[in-house]
């Protein structure tokens, strides 16, 4: 296994269980008991997008084995608005919860969703920055003969665009099993 992988592959472990041990925590608190909470409407929004998302990133490996670069670059941009969409609708969705009483500064159990909502975004973006500079590199080979070729060849580009791929994967699972512990819980 290239050391790279292994060094994602630990990474996401580590992100598991960070997420794991907010989530206990926050399913500690009880959630909002007693009060008629309700999870914002654009958490469910996002959940789908980031769906849509994990779909469109799916066939960018089948399409860079095709060599067809410009239909790859459009779905990577796709995956790429649809990631920003995501943290959009997240940031409204605090709007919501911050007009219904739900502050980060008030209970414990409304501190850990918004600390889980902004680490996942934090961490989503990181995969954003990287899905960009994927974006933008497709769109450039794809220009000229002799770049695109190279690019097709290269097994550190095949590399990257499977670990992208297993990145964006494992963020969108894992926002899938937080919302339904939110879901669920609170």
């Amino acid at each position: 296994m290239h050391p790279i992988r292994m060094l994602l592959y630990l990474s996401m472990i580590g992100i598991g269980v960070l997420f794991f041990i907010l989530t206990v925590a926050f399913a500690r608190t009880g959630g909002f008991p007693g009060e008629a909470f309700e999870l914002p409407k654009f958490f469910s929004v996002s959940t789908i997008l980031l769906l849509f998302s994990s779909y469109t990133i799916s066939r960018v490996p089948r399409l860079y084995k095709q060599e067809k670069l410009k239909k790859m670059a459009r779905y990577l941009g796709i995956t790429l608005a649809l990631g920003l969409l995501f943290i959009g609708t997240q940031l409204i969705g605090w709007n919501e919860m911050s007009r219904t009483g739900v502050h980060f500064s008030g209970k414990a159990s409304g501190t850990y969703l918004y600390l889980i909502s902004a680490l996942h975004m934090l961490h989503l973006a990181g995969g954003v920055i990287f899905l960009s500079f994927m974006v933008f590199k497709t769109m450039y080979v794809n220009s000229d003969g002799v770049r695109s070729l190279i690019f097709i060849r290269d097994p550190f580009r095949h590399l990257q665009l499977s670990m992208l791929n297993s990145y964006w994967h494992f963020m969108d699972f894992l926002w899938l099993g937080l919302y339904l512990v939110f879901l669920f819980i609170a």
